[in-house]
């Protein structure tokens, strides 16, 4: 049995994929064989988990990361990134094959074009990671590493620890979890995916989960809760780069459960994070701090 003092509390757990992001913003995005020349460039870590951890720790409570992260230059940058912020790194696995790079292009009003390189970096293993130690409040997991959260869903079953799924599009991770977690937040792009219109995705999905989010953007969003649901307007803003909008809404919603808010304040709280991240170029960079976040709060209503 472990001891009281061997147990590694956090507010927030987030598993999933880390990255290297290289953001440049372009007047449009490249046609076929032309050469264009980016106004402005941003390199820092990302990833929809890693991102996530990063929002919490903004958000003023304790967030750890596991996943992956080479250890190459891009991987060992990002671990710093970790540290600044002072995220729990314990459960994160380091090794010889590349860290994850994406490249995105964004124009001007916001529109992005990205490309994934992974390499042969695989997804961890179910046994890569030891979380026995590990009591979070809640868990948030992006899909990436479907083996290692099926892992940790198993074994904090008996827990009662609130789980999320950001789910971003419908792949083998997405798919294996989807029916696993309690809060199933979804992109458009999933729903449309799953199902032939937003309204019967909801209707879908909330066979699989108890509470069923799909973010629209600048047009809101959609829920199901038990048997209620509803809508809610985004929040205005001059969105120059909607990378990390997403990431930023799952961490700040993960944070609003770990503090026990009421649901539509959940809702409001994740969005406000996910429309000021997108007033910043690079979804690292457009993170909001505590202070901003309460502020937009404060000054912004829906």
């Amino acid at each position: 049995m472990l001891s009281l003092k061997s147990v590694i509390k956090v507010d927030v757990l987030c598993l999933g994929y880390a990255c290297y992001d290289l953001v440049f913003s372009v007047p449009h995005h490249p046609h076929s064989d032309e050469k264009i020349v980016a106004t402005d460039f941003v390199d820092c870590g990302g990833g929809p988990a890693a991102n996530a951890a990063v929002m919490v720790a903004k958000l003023g409570l304790k967030s750890a990361f596991s996943g992956y992260l080479g250890d190459d230059l891009q991987g060992e940058s990002h671990y710093q990134e970790f540290l600044r912020y002072q995220i729990n790194t314990d459960f994160i696995q380091r090794g010889s094959t590349p860290t994850p790079m994406a490249s995105i292009l964004v124009k001007p009003n916001g529109d992005r074009a990205l490309i994934n390189y992974k390499g042969i970096t695989q997804p961890l293993t179910a046994e890569s990671i030891d979380f026995s130690t590990l009591n979070p409040k809640v868990i948030l997991l992006d899909g990436h590493q479907p083996h290692l959260s099926l892992a940790l869903l198993k074994q904090k079953e008996t827990k009662q620890i609130p789980t999320i799924l950001d789910a971003g599009s419908i792949h083998e991770g997405s798919l294996a979890l989807m029916g696993k977690v309690d809060y199933l937040i979804c992109s458009e792009k999933f729903a449309l995916q799953h199902s032939q219109t937003l309204d019967s995705a909801l209707e879908n999905l909330a066979n699989l989960a108890p509470v069923v989010v799909i973010t629209l953007g600048e047009k809101g969003l959609l829920w199901r809760r038990g048997l209620e649901s509803g809508t809610l307007a985004a929040y205005p803003v001059n969105a120059v780069d909607s990378t990390g909008a997403g990431d930023a809404f799952h961490g700040a919603f993960a944070t609003a459960l770990a503090l026990n808010k009421d649901w539509l304040e959940c809702l409001r709280y994740a969005s406000a994070a996910g429309a000021l991240c997108a007033t910043k170029t690079g979804a690292r960079l457009g993170l909001a701090t505590q202070d901003e976040h309460r502020r937009f709060l404060f000054e912004n209503t829906i």
